[in-house]
């Protein structure tokens, strides 16, 4: 199988395709072309997003796309950033001004109270219309300053419950998609793929 992805996030794509490498699947992404603009984010849910970019890159490509969004929710911020994730600090903010943004909104919540999730709704897209779909989840608490050099994003404030006390940029690539979002979206999305596979042999 052959997906145009939809982010031209690097970072993105780069993990995108080594959780997928690792699933086994039979399955081949190539890069979003270059004339082809961004998709306006303007859905209520992360799967609203997920959906309008997948849709309109198979649109625009006449192949089947792969997109996804992703959002992290702060219990003590009522849930914010949510689907504004990436642009928490402005619509052009960098990953360290959302960070910072972050850190300076919770710098008097007690670390009891710092709980937050991030969750990723991966979607495929084919042309004929049918979509498979995947979310994945992952509890944690945000640490009071950035950790770690690896990952992207708000990774260096997120510490996953189910990790030993390190953020998932004190990770390693590997560690942190063993336990990520975005590792459990897209490998759920592999199986659901598998399935589409072999309905078409």
């Amino acid at each position: 199988m052959r997906f145009v992805l939809a982010t031209a996030n690097p970072d993105k794509a780069r993990e995108i395709a080594a959780v997928l490498a690792d699933c086994g699947l039979d399955l081949e992404l190539v890069p979003r072309p270059a004339d082809v603009p961004d998709v306006a984010e303007s859905g209520q849910t992360l799967e609203e997003n997920a959906r309008l970019k997948a849709f309109a890159i198979c649109e625009a490509t006449g192949a089947p796309a792969i997109a996804d969004d992703t959002g992290l929710e702060v219990d003590a911020l009522g849930g914010a950033p949510g689907v504004r994730s990436a642009r928490f600090a402005g619509e052009s903010a960098t990953y360290a001004d959302n960070v910072r943004k972050l850190v300076s909104m919770l710098r008097d919540v007690p670390p009891d109270r710092r709980t937050a999730r991030f969750a990723t709704v991966a979607l495929a897209r084919f042309p004929d219309g049918r979509e498979a779909a995947a979310i994945g989840t992952v509890e944690g608490t945000i640490a009071e300053g950035p950790r770690g050099e690896e990952g992207f994003g708000y990774d260096p404030v997120f510490v996953p419950d189910e990790g030993d006390g390190r953020t998932f940029a004190e990770m390693t690539p590997a560690e942190k998609n063993h336990l990520s979002h975005r590792g459990r979206a897209f490998r759920t999305l592999a199986d659901g793929l598998r399935v589409v596979a072999a309905l078409e042999e």
